[in-house]
């Protein structure tokens, strides 16, 4: 069976300053003039925003886009959805498509919100009967009853965005196109996204979906493509696709530290440490650390002469100075043995870092007995942790919930007997109920 999306060899060409088409008199008189009278037409600037993008998406595929801005990702979902066309290869899309790419798109201002949803309805093919049994699903899920025979006009963003959603997920789409509809709206409202989405993925639709949310991304997208200057980076495992994606934000402060020139120390300086990297669990770099994610923390020294009974270990504060955790070998009573003179380095496994997302700065020490100091570099290295999907809900979780999460599960099975408002025995809703309780 043919994939109900194939992208072959797209790119889009756009001449930066020129018009597309002159559709007045006057704009050509314009054009005339300058070129008589004013200053010699300088070359044309073009921006390419794909170049040769090519993959397919299979039936109930449901694929995260993921890039900077400006890499190229809206304007393949307006090739996609057919408001714009490419400068060169080919797209096929099969079944029908509905998309939310800006808010209030595909709304006709004058109309009303019922009108609107009819009109939506008729573009996407279907008869005034199916979407009549819809309507309420529709009205309900986007929260304007009371304004629903009001012009669109009068809506404000918000609004027009929870309509805009709620048509393109209600009208039973085979193909449903999303660009950043977690950016506005509340809480409320991004689960209920995210649960429609989920929804359409176990019906079996196709969905694209673009959001600089990673864990929304991580959570809904078992296949992730990430676009950097118009053209596919990586396509594969979302997981995978963007730690590889958050690598390129990072630093070399996040891979190692070099700390042989740092002068600001104390301790007498038979142990010094000269590095610190940051690993994954096969050992090799790990240049982006995110948010229960396991890693190795690997401490380089070199001693002068042979040391008996040293202790090696960090501490891990906020950039408010907060002091998030210290640990070291003397905590776990480890006996050392001796340090023999020279370099060497001694490895710390973290199952999960189970901070929040964050800046983080470490201080390490090599201590001896009787709390003698060989070597103490206070904030020398700086760390930042990166959201993930950690309790598998599509938040992403930031400092306003704190510094550090637990691992948890919540278990409902005592709600069910609970009472209503109007003291009959009732179901509570679960997923409700987590929500509430999580925030």
């Amino acid at each position: 069976m043919k994939d109900p999306i194939i992208v072959e060899g797209v790119s889009k060409r756009y001449v930066l300053g020129a018009l597309a088409h002159e559709t007045m008199l006057r704009e050509r008189f314009a054009r005339m003039f300058r070129g008589a009278f004013g200053r010699k037409r300088e070359k044309q600037d073009i921006l390419w925003a794909l170049k040769d993008v090519s993959f397919q998406v299979a039936k109930g595929e449901v694929v995260g886009i993921v890039g900077r801005n400006g890499a190229g990702k809206s304007t393949l979902l307006k090739i996609l959805s057919k408001i714009t066309y490419p400068t060169s290869g080919a797209v096929h899309v099969e079944g029908r498509l509905a998309s939310l790419l800006e808010v209030g798109t595909g709304f006709h201002e004058e109309l009303t919100g019922r009108e609107n949803i009819f009109l939506n309805g008729s573009i996407l093919g279907m008869k005034k009967r199916e979407v009549s049994a819809r309507l309420d699903s529709i009205v309900e899920f986007a929260g304007v009853e009371r304004f629903l025979d009001t012009p669109i006009k009068r809506y404000s963003s918000g609004m027009r965005l929870r309509l805009g959603f709620a048509v393109a997920a209600h009208l039973d789409p085979d193909i449903l196109i999303v660009d950043e509809v977690l950016a506005v709206g509340d809480a409320a409202f991004q689960k209920k996204c995210l649960n429609a989405m989920e929804g359409l993925r176990s019906g079996g639709r196709t969905v694209l979906f673009v959001s600089h949310n990673m864990a929304a991304v991580e959570n809904l997208c078992s296949r992730a493509i990430w676009i950097d200057g118009g053209q596919v980076q990586q396509d594969g495992p979302a997981q995978d696709v963007i730690k590889s994606y958050l690598t390129t934000f990072a630093d070399s402060a996040r891979v190692s530290a070099d700390l042989t020139s740092v002068s600001e120390r104390r301790g007498t300086g038979e142990v010094r440490y000269t590095s610190v990297e940051f690993l994954a669990q096969d050992g090799q770099p790990q240049p982006v650390t995110r948010s229960g994610d396991p890693v190795v923390v690997r401490m380089h020294y070199v001693a002068s002469d042979t040391i008996a009974g040293a202790s090696l270990g960090f501490r891990i504060s906020t950039e408010t100075g907060t002091l998030i955790t210290e640990t070291s070998t003397w905590h776990h009573s480890l006996d050392l043995p001796d340090l023999e003179p020279g370099p060497g380095y001694i490895d710390l496994e973290i199952e999960s870092l189970n901070v929040l997302p964050g800046r983080y700065l470490f201080t390490i020490a090599a201590t001896g007995r009787g709390g003698h100091m060989y070597d103490y570099l206070d904030n020398c290295i700086r760390v930042d942790i990166e959201p993930s999907n950690i309790y598998n809900s599509g938040r992403a979780l930031d400092s306003r919930y704190g510094i550090v999460y637990f691992p948890q599960r919540w278990r409902l099975e005592g709600l069910k007997a609970a009472k209503t408002a109007n003291g009959r025995a009732g179901q509570l809703d679960p997923a409700a109920e987590e929500e509430k309780t999580v925030t």
